[in-house]
């Protein structure tokens, strides 16, 4: 047997998946409660001790994990314009992995600085300017975040031009700055694979340290990415597959978590209608975007709040009866539906948050009216002909009816202009393993692709 374990330091739960290489199957799954404020070993030997171990104790041939812990990975971007360089670098930071707390465009203000400061970002990505254009903000923007009280780590992926000097300039008060290459090197190119990797490193190198992941460092072999990053990386294998072994195809994953929903796309997008015209900045195939006001625990409130009477109306029921469900969510976040009441309420906020995550990560179509008539713009993706949603999360797979709350990605009529799914298949990551199959991208590609295919179940 070739066991492999592979590890998830969630932000509440330490989740452990080990694997037969050899058999390409999974030999057990368990979790405990992370423990980022002692020592971050000792949640994972409790879920360790959880798999009946072989006679003589396991013997991995590998080790690797993945981590949200401690906050997961908090960014904050910077650019030229919000909805160009500014979107670019929120982008990049997105499919690091990241959690992005805030944007900023054109020269930071004292008021800017307040707020960076206030929001203990674990790295600033430093963007602005096509390369040979702007310089002078960026260059304005490096000075002016020397005057923060702490140091931070900064990428840098702007204008090539004055790239070095304004690495030059943060060295005096931030560490370790890193160069990568502009993630808009042309106005309406896109190019953040260079920032992403770069984020990668300083998450491999400095973060892990800092959020006391290191301790787990001397038992593994490393903290590979950022936990987001890993089902990312295991969405885009299922769809595109790996040398002989053929994927699934463009396809949609959505995990509804306690505190956000992440929605991840691995498809083109383009129009599916010929009069239909792109407008706005093209968008990456491999798609990430959270909500961090769209939970099923921590988020509960605000999620009721964003909803509007979605959640009244889809229960029938009264508001004093919604605040009873809420003060259940917020005394206990790790609640397991105890009732017949607790899981009508679970089916409501799961289906309403993917609803509007969706809502927000797929393209939109506008009619143009001009002197030749009406024309159609399309910004965003185009997703109406996905046919894959695949969900994952604790209240899709603690529940019996994960379908009802699926549904909630797919084309609404009565919204036409909102470019959802419209027959597309529901499948469930039923082990909760993709995390760990993007780990085990790393090593074994189609191994992981394999097993995904084996374990990600059509509903």
């Amino acid at each position: 047997m070739q066991a492999v374990l592979l590890i998830d330091f969630g932000s509440t739960y330490t989740k452990v998946t080990i694997v037969d290489l050899d058999r390409e199957e999974i030999i057990g799954t368990a979790r405990a409660g992370t423990t980022i404020e002692t020592n971050i070993m000792d949640g994972l030997k409790e879920a360790l001790a959880q798999i009946p171990a072989p006679e003589g104790g396991w013997e991995f041939i590998r080790k690797l994990a993945c981590s949200s812990a401690a906050g997961g990975l908090k960014m904050i971007s910077s650019g030229l314009v919000k909805e160009l360089t500014g979107e670019a670098a929120r982008r990049a930071a997105l499919g690091a992995g990241a959690r992005v707390l805030q944007v900023f465009s054109y020269e930071l203000t004292t008021s800017d600085l307040d707020k960076i400061n206030a929001a203990k970002p674990d790295i600033l990505l430093l963007a602005g300017g096509t390369d040979g254009g702007n310089k002078e903000i960026i260059l304005k923007n490096a000075e002016k975040l020397c005057e923060l009280p702490s140091s931070l780590p900064v990428v840098i992926a702007g204008n090539k031009v004055v790239a070095a000097q304004v690495a030059d300039i943060l060295k005096k008060r931030h560490g370790p700055v890193v160069i990568s290459d502009n993630v808009m090197p042309e106005l309406g190119v896109l190019s953040v694979e260079s920032a992403r990797l770069a984020i990668r490193d300083v998450f491999f190198t400095h973060i892990i340290k800092a959020k006391g992941l290191d301790k787990a460092e001397e038992f593994l072999e490393r903290i590979m990415m950022p936990t987001p990053a890993a089902v990312l990386s295991a969405a885009e294998l299922l769809a595109q597959g790996h040398g002989s072994e053929r994927g699934m195809g463009e396809l949609m994953l959505v995990d509804v978590g306690g505190a956000t929903t992440d929605v991840h796309s691995i498809a083109k997008g383009d129009p599916s209608k010929p009069s239909v015209m792109l407008k706005g900045l093209p968008e990456p195939f491999a798609k990430r975007t959270v909500e961090g006001d769209l939970g099923m625990r921590y988020s509960s409130e605000a999620l009721v709040e964003v909803a509007g009477r979605r959640v009244f109306d889809y229960l029938g029921w009264t508001e004093e009866q919604v605040a009873c469900q809420l003060s259940l969510c917020k005394e206990d976040p790790w609640r397991i539906p105890q009732t017949e009441e607790e899981a009508k309420f679970d089916v409501a906020m799961g289906r309403i948050a993917v609803s509007l995550a969706v809502d927000r990560h797929v393209g939109t179509i506008e009619v143009v009216y001009t002197p030749f008539g009406a024309s159609y713009v399309q910004h965003g993706k185009d997703l109406t002909q996905l046919p894959v949603v695949i969900g994952t999360g604790g209240v899709l797979l603690h529940h019996p009816d994960a379908s009802e709350i699926l549904r909630g990605a797919v084309f609404n009529s009565a919204e036409p202009t909102i470019l959802k799914p419209q027959k597309a298949d529901f499948y469930l990551d039923k082990e909760y393993i993709l995390a760990a199959m993007g780990l085990l991208r790393e090593m074994a590609p189609q191994v992981a692709l394999r097993m995904m295919k084996k374990y990600v179940v059509k509903l």
